[in-house]
């Protein structure tokens, strides 16, 4: 296995990382969506921020990562209560990382019949997909915006419901599929489609740096770490074990951090300033607040931390409006502005 570039040793990227941190914490957010130039580090990120993540207890002999301690509706057939099958001593595996490429089938993504032992033994089995092995995990699709429509519909679904079902081949499958849906891509090779750019919780614009400092340093970390990789790894060893550590206490005291009705208000209001659709503006905006609160050790959520979060939120929400030439980023400064002034 290829040894990750360490997540504490990218330079710059700021709201990329704490995306992605937020995203880590709390998988009700809905996922990141990073869109940006060429060569930016998105990439890396994502799978810098995987090598981080601490290990969960599984069923053992489960092919979906079931939970030991989950409820009924998250467990699939075999795990359920009175079902024998599978139940083996649970077992600690690493949080999963899924690629999903563009190329994959549908049958590849979601399951399908398993070909070889209908042929072998006669009786019709189900072959897990991509979207089991992500489930508690991470599913990363890259060219997020070339992916086919049928993967896309796929997708939606799911993440609509957190189940998997499949009916085909006589088969009549469901399982539990909840992960962190993280996509990346170059918009000037194509648009997302809007119904799977509302499924994303936080969307971030990624730049080339333009400060000769910035380029000088990244350059030479990048060009260390690929010519002495372990070397490279053992200097970011302590500053890892720091943010693992950040990441295990937000996640372990996320649900003890209060949420004040002002900040509710707050969130509503701001919404309702930029004009977004439905609700899920404001959940996401304090949902996401709460986690970047944990991941700050502070035990309420304040105004702050809704600033910081709104534009990570709000950026891909926002219609386009043909007589305000700013940008999305400028409408929701403004509108905070405004807002927190008052």
């Amino acid at each position: 296995m290829a040894l990750a570039y360490p997540f504490s040793a990218i330079v710059g990227q700021d709201d990329m990382k704490r995306a992605l941190l937020i995203a880590s914490v709390d998988q009700e957010v809905g996922g990141v969506l990073v869109f940006g130039d060429r060569g930016t580090g998105k990439s890396t990120a994502i799978r810098a921020l995987a090598a981080l993540m601490p290990k969960m207890d599984v069923v053992g002999g489960c092919p979906y990562n079931c939970a030991p301690d989950a409820e009924r509706p998250g467990l699939c057939a075999q795990c359920r209560p009175g079902e024998d099958a599978g139940k083996e001593k649970v077992r600690s595996e690493p949080m999963p990382v899924v690629d999903l490429p563009l190329g994959a089938t549908e049958d590849r993504v979601i399951g399908a019949l398993d070909l070889e032992r209908a042929l072998r033994d006669g009786e019709k089995a189900f072959e897990p997909g991509l979207l089991a092995r992500a489930h508690r995990g991470f599913l990363y699709i890259d060219e997020v915006n070339l992916l086919e429509d049928h993967i896309v519909d796929a997708l939606l679904d799911v993440a609509a419901s957190g189940e998997n079902v499949v009916e085909r081949e006589g088969l009549s499958i469901r399982h539990p599929a909840r992960f962190v849906l993280v996509g990346s891509g170059n918009p000037e090779e194509g648009e997302l489609r809007p119904q799977l750019l509302d499924r994303f919780g936080l969307s971030v614009d990624v730049a080339t740096p333009t400060e000769l400092t910035s380029r000088i340093s990244i350059v030479r970390s990048r060009d260390e770490f690929d010519r002495d990789r372990a070397a490279f790894i053992k200097r970011f060893q302590r500053k890892e074990g720091k943010v693992r550590k950040q990441i295990q206490n937000a996640r372990e005291h996320l649900g003890e951090v209060e949420l004040p009705d002002s900040v509710v208000e707050l969130a509503a209001r701001l919404c309702i300033a930029l004009g977004t659709d439905g609700l899920r503006g404001e959940l996401t905006l304090i949902r996401a607040a709460r986690a970047l609160a944990a991941l700050e050790g502070a035990k309420e959520v304040t105004s702050e931390h809704l600033q910081t979060v709104a534009p990570l939120v709000l950026r891909h929400r926002l219609r386009r409006d043909p007589l305000d030439e700013a940008g999305s980023g400028a409408r929701i400064t403004r509108a905070m502005e405004e807002l927190f002034a008052a």
